[in-house]
This record gives structure tokens, sequence and C-alpha cells, in this order.
């Protein structure tokens, strides 16, 4: 009789060193590619996920089982083109530009080796934007996705690897980590050259403390403040938009409203007026729901992604199946409601509120418990108002009269950097207090020569 015997499983420090010595090779081969060949490349991951979004949403909400179908479909087509276009026209080649004025020369070189941490949130989308970025740069890129998304990151670095074959790519250019856990991921963000972690404050913490260059975000938790001179159903529209979009788990998605108090009702009315929002001003209702968002004051894991009728479920509470959205009444901002915290689910508060100073005094509240660096909205037609609040808010990004969720991120009508990696400043723990692109994952050479013909000025005119 004979006997099986099984070969022996490699370490996770075989693993990772294989796949950064083999990432290396292809990088240092990949380096030496034009600007069209890496375009070619970065523009065919993009349609890839463009082309085929139906099947990757259907496979990202079954392998994760949260989010929703449709909106994941919206997203993976909005993101490819949107990265896309603000990347078809950019140099990160070779000398990608020169100031007369300063008489300086920048050329554009890569970082190396990309260790990219991918969260259950966004499988499909964040690999995507990491590794067209990535490439940009003539980098190579490592995928260590989370463990509950790992057969969509196999999937997608197997497609992605096709069309860089196709483009005259070398092999290992994109790989992923397999068989994931905490110590792997550990493991590779120590060895790579610069590392981009989307994910929980737990892994982002680790990120920067593993010893090389690293991007990261922070928590999101957006108060949205709705001014008086607005049209309220088009605020509200957005809002809902926003809010419900894949059942809450954007980071950057409308958690808390702020509305003014002789609007209040009517606001209200307007939100359920929607047809996708159901609200209650039943205090044990909203208490019940407290309880199932916050056990214990924590997000529970298990409201994450999921629709507003199974969260109300978990509460023992039947919200129709229409209703896209809960809104709740909020006993106060800040550290007086625990409905105030970042809510990844389709569960919104509201609060009214005097003055606008108010407003942004309480919207600042809420941030300053969970949230500060990352992104507030406020739909206001009042430039004074929207300076205020854009002073006055400890954020990187304040969306203004647009759906935050589906804007913070980039769009085609506004001026945010297209991206899925938000960066929350050092309120957030962040290096960086803006969108994360490209430009972040390559290094730039500077060639400086004598400016002709500059005055130089006296002492006594320096220190005039």
């Amino acid at each position: 009789m004979s006997t099986c015997v099984q070969e022996p499983v490699a370490t996770t420090n075989t693993q990772i060193r294989e796949l950064v010595m083999q990432a290396r090779e292809a990088q240092a081969v990949f380096e030496s590619f034009s600007q069209e060949q890496v375009d070619a490349i970065v523009k065919g991951i993009g349609k890839y996920v463009y082309d085929n979004a139906e099947m990757l949403a259907r496979r990202a909400v079954d392998e994760t089982g949260i989010g929703v179908y449709e909106d994941k479909i919206l997203k993976n087509k909005g993101k490819a083109r949107v990265i896309w276009n603000n990347l078809k026209d950019k140099k990160s080649r070779g000398i990608i530009g020169d100031d007369a004025e300063s008489n300086m020369i920048f050329v554009a070189k890569p970082m190396g080796v990309v260790g990219a941490v991918t969260p259950v949130t966004n499988p499909i989308v964040t690999p995507m934007c990491n590794a067209m970025f990535a490439l940009k740069g003539g980098n190579a890129v490592i995928f260590a996705p989370h463990p509950k998304a790992e057969k969509c990151a196999v999937v997608l670095t197997q497609a992605f690897m096709q069309v860089v074959k196709a483009n005259g790519g070398p092999d290992h250019l994109v790989q992923t980590v397999t068989n994931g856990s905490i110590e792997a991921t550990q493991e590779l963000m120590k060895v790579v050259d610069v590392v981009v972690a989307t994910g929980g404050g737990a892994m982002v913490k680790s990120a920067y403390s593993s010893g090389r260059p690293s991007f990261g975000v922070g928590a999101g938790n957006v108060p949205v403040i709705i001014d008086r001179d607005v049209n309220l159903k088009d605020a509200v529209d957005k809002i809902v938009a926003g809010a419900s979009f894949d059942n809450g788990i954007i980071c950057s998605h409308e958690q808390f409203v702020f509305a003014p108090e002789e609007r209040y009702e009517e606001t209200v009315k307007s939100f359920e007026a929607t047809g996708k929002v159901w609200f209650t001003e039943d205090e044990g209702q909203v208490q019940k729901l407290r309880d199932v968002v916050f056990p214990g004051g924590r997000l529970n894991k298990d409201v994450v992604g999921r629709s507003a009728r199974e969260v109300g479920a978990m509460a023992g509470i039947d919200v129709p199946a229409t209703a896209r959205i809960i809104l709740l009444p909020a006993k106060g901002a800040g550290v007086e409601d625990v409905l105030a915290k970042e809510k990844l689910c389709p569960v919104v508060a509201i609060l009214p509120y005097k003055t606008f100073k108010e407003a942004v005094d309480k919207a600042k509240a809420n941030l300053l418990v969970e949230g500060a660096g990352h992104s507030a909205a406020v739909h206001s037609n009042n430039e004074s108002n929207i300076r205020c609040a854009g002073t006055e808010l400890p954020v990187s990004r304040l969306v203004v009269n647009q759906a935050c969720a589906l804007t913070a991120g980039g769009s085609l009508t506004n001026g945010f950097a297209p991206t899925t990696t938000l960066g929350c400043g050092s309120w957030g723990g962040n290096s960086i207090s803006e969108n994360l692109d490209y430009k972040h994952l390559m290094n730039v050479s500077r060639i400086g020569k004598v400016i002709a013909d500059k005055e130089v000025p006296t002492d006594a005119e320096i220190w005039a």
C-alpha cells in the first residue's frame, strides 16, 4: 500500500520572499518601458474592470457577502473610467517637465515594489486603483487582500497579468499573497519599497510601523450640513444617493445630517418622500438600533455593508424592503450620542441646528469623536458659509453640493484626484491629507541649474 506524501506548505516568510524576489526582477525589466508602453498596460487594466464590471461585482458580493450588486457594477465602471481619464495624459516616465523660471528639470523614477493592502469593502476597485497607480510609476505591485476577498484578488491578478503580457510586459509584475494572514501582510510590508494600506485602523498603524514609506487612510465619519438657502429636495436626493450606495460601506458616505431647525420637519419629510428612507421617532426603536449598530459602544462588524432591512431585522424591527436608509433622530452631537460615530451601514442620524456656526461646531464635535481628517459635506449656495466650514472643520476634503460618497474620491465634475485611498493627514495618523494619486508612487529627481541673470538681493533688501 502506498502512502501519499503531502508537499510541505511554504512558510509565510518563504512565500513573501519569493513574491518580492519575482517582483524585483519584473520591475527591473519594466523600468525601461516607455510612457506609451506603460500607459497601454495601465489603460488595459482599467478597461478590463470596466468591461467586466458585472462579473466582478457578482464575485465581490458572493465572496464577501456585503454590499449591493448593482452599486458595485456602477462603482467598477465609474472608478475605472474616472481613474484612467485622469491618468491618460500624465507624464510619469523619464523627464516629466521643466520650470523655466527656476531652471529646474524633473525626472520621474520608480519606487520599486509596491505592497498594496486591500480591504473587504472594496475588493475590486481598490486593487485596480493600486495597480494602475503603481504601474503608472514604473513599479511592480503585490496585493495583500483581506482573507474574505482573496478570490477576487486572485482573479484580478490573473487578468491584470494577461494585460501585462499582451503588451510585452514581464512575468510577475502584478502578484498577490495567497492563504493570507495578518502575519503574511505584516511580513510583506517590511520588505517592499512602499506600502499602500487601505483597511482598518490596526492595519494602517501596522503599515506605518513597518519601517517602510507608507500611505494609509483614517476612519471616515462624514457630517453633512444642509444650509438654509438650498433646494431641499436636491440636497436630500444627493445625500440619499451617497449614504445608501453599496449599503454604506464607502468610507466617505454621509453619516450624520445637520438641518436648519425651522426646516427640520420638512427635511425629514423630504427624506421619506424619496421612498428610500425609513424614519422613526420611537425612542425604543431608536435605542434598539443603537444597541445593534454599537453594542458596548463599538461598531458591530455584522452590520457592515448590510441592507437597511437586514440591520432592522437584527434589532427586531420590520424595515420595508424598499428602504435603502434608516434615518434616526440623534440626541446630540459628539459624545452626546453614539450615533455620532462612523457607521459602515445605511444608518444615518439627523439633528437640527440654530445657526450655521452651531452646525459647524457640532459637525466638528462628531469628527473629533471619530473621522477627523477624512471628509465632510455641505449643501449651500453661501460662499461665506462654505469657506467657514472648510476653514473650521478638521477634514482633508469638504465636498460641496455633491453626493459625498460618490465624489470625494474624485469625479469627472470636481477637482479631487480620482482614487480609492483618501488620505486623512495628521488628524487621521496619515502621511498625506489628499487623495492618493499616481504621483505618490514615484520618485522625482530634480535637476537644478543656475538661473541666468538672476539678481541676488543684498542683505539689506532681504531683511527690509
